[in-house]
């Protein structure tokens, strides 16, 4: 008889008898959390220290804290392979992501409108600068009418090209930022995300001034301004990188050697997570934008000229970068390493401030390992190519509670509007490391107390709350995990 046997109605009963994945999950964890014995249910009162931050340590923020916590930190969690066939299914089955290579040479109108439109709608809401003031109808007709949705062509080829500096996605073809309400200017309503350099892109359409692209990059389509752009050949652009000899940025960021002659690669800032060509066969004694090449890497990076024309040219990063030769293993211990390179960040909606928000954390720190993810929290969520245990309105706190007592490192945690990324348990309390505006909890008085972050930042979970309401355990839509198929 299998030693799991008893616990199945329990089980069952635990997941609301589902027999889809979503429910079979929550049973494979619950099984494995009762057959190991389940931790107590109560835990110490969690502290609020100075800095008001409940329930963290000085010690909480050093990520091998948390390693030494392990039993098997360096194991990997999907070797290479592993790695490919879980990037495979998440190109093949996530409608979310953009295969670039299997787009048609010819692009049709509703091809691009079908990208178009969902960021076309003219806002409802009312909006307002940076200095608070509103922003007008006519204002708006005006920033609309540049995406010139109505112009797109019934069929036309397709263009492609490069990112050549880390660059804005917005919504409509303007620098203008707005905001929902007077006096708070960090969410720019008009921000979507962020490409860096390297980044191939299909350009589907260009702004009534002529400033701006539409563009479909590999995880997201918005407007960007030409000026990033280099547009090369389809060969060219979609081959870019694709060699053996690469590096991989695993610090936060890293920045290239500054020189006189190039401006455009000239300490350019290159995120976690991207990966660079490098000249393996450059001469070891030719310098490179007028310095000798031998304190640096020599990589190749893409440029645009004033024709607009895409170059790929010569670079230097220097060797105390914070880079490696391939993507790092995936393992608990990297995950945690590098998560922890962008704690006190700050934060960055939609990728402003030359940061990241939420999503965007999590995504660079599981690409610095080769892990692909989808950009935004509603699609990382419902991904079907990864691991989900998921959870009804109606499901309880305790089972909430006892589904969190099975997470493992780098698993992600979503709520409406916001991730966090499992770091550990202490005193039976999970831990999390997220890039955030701010917690909410109860203090010992029984008030609500709101501490402002707007930083990547470690928090305990248990405690939070989602509002003055209700907790943020009971508003967890779902856990994410990246493991093997199949297992616990």
């Amino acid at each position: 008889m299998n030693a799991s046997m008893p616990y199945r109605p329990l089980a069952r009963r635990l997941t609301g008898g589902r027999t889809g994945p979503g429910g079979r999950l929550k049973a494979l964890a619950l099984l494995s959390l009762l057959a190991t014995g389940m931790p107590a249910l109560a835990r110490d009162p969690l502290p609020v220290p100075a800095h008001a931050v409940i329930g963290v340590q000085d010690r909480h923020l050093q990520a091998d804290d948390w390693v030494r916590r392990l039993a098997e930190p360096d194991r990997p969690l999907l070797n290479g392979a592993g790695v490919a066939a879980q990037n495979d299914r998440m190109w093949q089955s996530d409608r979310h992501l953009h295969v670039l290579q299997n787009l048609p040479p010819d692009l049709t109108r509703a091809q691009v409108r079908g990208w178009l439109d969902p960021l076309s709608a003219p806002p409802t809401r009312t909006l307002y600068d940076e200095r608070g003031v509103e922003i007008t109808k006519p204002q708006l007709a005006a920033i609309i009418a540049n995406a010139a949705v109505d112009a797109v062509a019934a069929t036309a080829p397709a263009r492609y090209g490069l990112v050549v500096h880390r660059a804005d996605l917005r919504t409509f073809p303007t620098r203008q930022r707005v905001f929902s309400s007077q006096g708070d200017t960090d969410i720019d309503r008009f921000q979507e995300s962020a490409l860096f350099p390297g980044s191939p892109v299909v350009i589907a359409h260009t702004s009534a001034d002529g400033d701006w692209y539409f563009v479909v990059s590999p995880r997201y389509a918005a407007w960007i301004e030409k000026r990033f752009v280099g547009e090369g050949a389809r060969d060219t652009v979609l081959g870019y990188g694709a060699g053996t000899s690469a590096l991989v940025v695993t610090g936060a960021t890293v920045r290239t050697v500054y020189n006189p002659e190039e401006a455009g690669i000239s300490a350019l800032q290159l995120d976690m997570g991207v990966r660079v060509p490098v000249l393996a066969d450059w001469p070891a004694d030719k310098v490179v934008n007028g310095q000798h090449p031998y304190t640096s890497h020599v990589i190749q990076l893409p440029a645009r000229r004033a024709d607009g024309a895409l170059a790929l040219l010569p670079a230097l990063l220097p060797r105390t970068a914070d880079v490696a030769s391939d993507y790092l293993p995936y393992t608990a211990a990297n995950l945690l390493r590098q998560s922890f390179k962008f704690l006190g960040e700050r934060y960055g909606w939609g990728h402003g401030y030359d940061s990241r928000d939420c999503s965007g954390f999590v995504s660079e720190v599981y690409q610095s390992m080769g892990i692909v993810l989808p950009r935004n929290t509603s699609a990382q969520a419902v991904s079907p190519a990864l691991e989900r245990i998921g959870f009804d309105a109606g499901d309880s706190h305790e089972k909430r509670l006892a589904v969190l007592r099975t997470l493992q490192v780098g698993d992600l945690v979503y709520i409406p509007g916001h991730v966090m990324m499992v770091i550990g348990h202490d005193n039976g309390t999970t831990y999390t490391i997220h890039d955030t505006t701010g917690i909410t909890y109860r203090g010992a008085d029984g008030k609500v107390v709101r501490t402002t972050l707007n930083s990547v930042a470690v928090t305990p979970l248990e405690p939070l709350l989602f509002n003055s309401e209700q907790s943020t355990v009971d508003r967890i839509t779902a856990i994410q995990r990246i493991r093997p198929q199949g297992a616990p």
